[in-house]
This record gives structure tokens, C-alpha cells and sequence, in this order.
């Protein structure tokens, strides 16, 4: 796949690296020419300096043919219009916009452009260190309706299938971590000893599952 970004900070020069490792084709735009120095010295891609809203600059960044637009530069506005303009112009598809302003974010989510919003992203990240297990989302949608979260649970849940700690705590379990690697639960998967688990629940739904993991099963009965 061919993919446009946007930004040559460290974000876009990152994702430039880790697409390109990864196979794909790549062009990065920047208005700052030294901007590209943050790329290595063995970077295939294309550098266009320019703005990513600027007709003759997308198309020079080959446009046209991408499969995937992401705009990662410092401002908000720049990200939303030159995400716009690549699937409205240009008609990609797969668009993605930085935005610092989560309400901003909600917004430009609603009107079908995928945004990550990056002060509420790291302070989720920080809140998941400093607050009890369970008390803050890895991931929620934009209007907080759902959420996947990781859970703690009692001792006592250990030796339980999926289906019946589902069937109890009144939700989905989305994946469980397990000694490092991702496992996708079936339905008669037991929890073991040390697992991570992390459920995917309506975010208003969370207090209540929280409280009865962290129960015993039998105390509850």
C-alpha cells in the first residue's frame, strides 16, 4: 500500500519508518525542509515540502494512488482540512487526523474522520499508572458509550471458563494476555493463574463488572 503523512515530526517520522519496515510505500510531506532530517539516511520514500492541504503537493506525494492518508503535523486545523481534503478531493478512504482538542476530536469523529486525540490519549495512559487496576480504559469510543478495559478480578475466578464469568459479570471478554502473548478466548477458555483480562462493556456498565470481579464467585452467591 501507498501511504501519505502529513508531519515529519516525531510521530510521522516514526510511522514513516515502521510502514516502510513493514513493506509499504511511503511520502511525507513537511513545510520545514529540515523537518526530513529526522528521517534515517536509508529512508526509500518521497519528501515533498509543502503543506498536505495544497492540491499540487498531495498529488506530488503520489495521492493519487495511496491507500491511506495521515496527518500528524502540529496543528489541528492543518491535520482536519488536509484529512478532508485527501478523502473528499482525492477520495481516500482510510484517513486518520492527530487532533490535540478531545472535544474537537468527538466532532470531526462524528463527521466520519478518524482522529486520535492526543491530550486525552496521554492522559489515559497516565491515569492507567497511577490509578487502581480496572479504573481507566486502554481504549474508548468517541462518545464514551464503549470502552475496552482491563480488569483485576479475585483469585477466586482462576479455573473459570470464559462463558461462565461472561454469564456472571454481565460481559465480554475481548482478549486475555497471557505470559505475554494475546490470546483470543473461546468459550470454554479458562482463566489461569497470572492471565490479564480485558473486556469490552458499555462505559457506564464498568463499576458494576468491577465490583463483581473483584468478589469471589461463591461470595456472591
Amino acid at each position: 500500500m501507498h501511504i501519505v503523512i502529513m508531519g515529519c515530526g516525531r510521530v510521522g517520522s516514526t510511522l514513516a519508518h515502521i510502514l516502510e519496515d513493514s513493506g509499504h510505500s511511503v511520502a511525507i510531506i513537511d513545510r520545514d525542509p529540515q523537518a526530513f532530517r529526522r528521517l534515517r539516511a536509508g529512508f526509500r520514500g518521497r519528501r515533498v515540502t509543502g503543506v498536505g492541504f495544497d492540491r499540487d503537493v498531495l498529488e506530488e506525494a503520489g495521492i493519487e494512488s495511496a491507500g491511506a492518508y495521515v496527518a500528524v503535523s502540529s496543528g489541528d486545523n492543518s491535520n482536519i482540512i488536509s484529512a478532508r481534503v485527501a478523502r473528499e478531493t482525492f477520495g481516500v478512504d482510510n484517513v486518520v487526523a492527530r487532533i490535540y482538542d478531545s472535544r474537537r476530536a468527538e466532532v470531526y469523529q462524528r463527521l466520519g474522520i478518524p482522529t486520535v486525540a492526543t491530550v486525552r490519549w496521554t492522559a489515559d495512559q497516565i491515569l492507567r499508572r497511577v490509578l487502581p487496576e480496572g479504573a481507566e480504559p486502554l481504549w474508548r469510543d468517541p462518545t464514551g458509550t464503549v470502552v475496552l478495559a482491563e480488569v483485576a478480578y479475585h483469585p477466586g475466578w482462576i479455573g473459570t471458563r470464559t462463558r461462565d464469568l461472561e454469564a456472571e459479570a454481565g460481559t465480554r471478554t475481548a482478549f486475555i494476555n497471557r505470559m505475554g502473548e494475546t490470546l483470543l478466548p473461546k468459550s470454554d477458555t479458562v482463566l489461569q493463574e497470572g492471565d490479564i483480562l480485558h473486556v469490552m462493556a458499555a462505559g457506564n456498565d464498568m463499576d458494576r463488572i468491577n465490583k463483581v470481579l473483584s468478589a469471589a464467585p461463591e461470595e456472591r452467591h
